[in-house]
């Protein structure tokens, strides 16, 4: 299941041309694709982000019909794979997936299409995904996915110290506005020299000049490169939007559309 949501993200995304695609499996808590691009579209996005849980929505559909076609019928003859349970781990997995909750695909989906991920409103929202990621996992005594909502907070803390850094290199009057092969070099010197005097874990390397490189040189690439600026396109109409409400609609009705019994779910949560 997880092996098919992934790969329907990395289809579109494949379509779409990111460059530097991924699939990293993390043990015993899902998977996840990476990819980058210097000009990210709404439309792009939501489709990417949709491809994950839609296609496992279907195929759960699908097993679920076949079920009422063939009750008790299995894959393999195990007893465990058959046609019932396919269907709901399918259709709930994904389901879940979709949930307004960032890191999910459903949260991300929130965040790019309906709201500005810069503006003190997405920051409320991810710290309300963080105390309901928090929940969950006190709700299945499933400690491990607090990893979630740890690595959210790191993230926050390390982009209010980048903060300060492009502050800095927006005063300095530095095109950040370019893809990292196309920035000059005197820019970058500019810049790494921005990064030691405000980043910590980079005091211990040299102003320039001299330009010389440094055994970190990597990884202050690496937070170059980070700090340039992808472009958002706002390409996506009100009846875009509209239509993707309708998709999420659609999606969270399937099992009751299809009549699935969701009570050993309901129930986990109390409701």
């Amino acid at each position: 299941i997880v092996v098919i949501h992934e790969l329907g993200h990395f289809a579109a995304m494949k379509f779409f041309r990111y460059k530097d695609l991924g699939i990293f499996f993390i043990p015993l808590l899902g998977a996840y694709v990476s990819g980058t691009k210097r000009e990210v579209s709404q439309k792009q996005s939501a489709i990417i982000l949709l491809a994950g849980p839609l296609p496992g929505i279907l195929f759960g559909v699908i097993f679920f019909l076949l079920e009422q076609k063939n009750p008790g019928q299995a894959l393999f003859n195990d007893p465990y794979l058959t046609y019932e349970n396919i269907s709901f781990w399918f259709i709930i997995l994904n389901l879940i997936n979709l949930l307004p909750v960032y890191p999910l695909d459903g949260g991300q989906l929130l965040n790019r299409v309906f709201l500005d991920e810069e503006s003190w409103i997405g920051k409320i929202f991810v710290f309300i995904s963080v105390a309901f990621m928090v929940w969950v996992a006190w709700k299945l005594n499933f400690y491990v996915l607090l990893i979630f909502p740890a690595m959210m907070l790191l993230r926050m803390q390390s982009d209010t110290k980048y903060n300060a850094v492009e502050k800095r290199i927006e005063a300095e009057g530095i095109n950040m506005d370019v893809s990292y092969e196309e920035l000059a070099d005197s820019d970058y010197w500019k810049v790494r020299n921005i990064l030691i005097e405000e980043q910590s874990s980079f005091r211990d390397i040299p102003l320039a000049p001299p330009y010389m490189y440094h055994p970190k040189e990597e990884k202050v690439m690496t937070t170059i490169q980070s700090l340039l600026h992808r472009h958002l396109i706002q390409d996506m109409s009100i009846a875009g939007k509209l239509f993707i409400i309708l998709i999420w609609i659609a999606a969270f009705a399937a099992p009751w559309l299809i009549n699935m019994n969701l009570s050993p779910i309901l129930d986990r949560f109390g409701f």
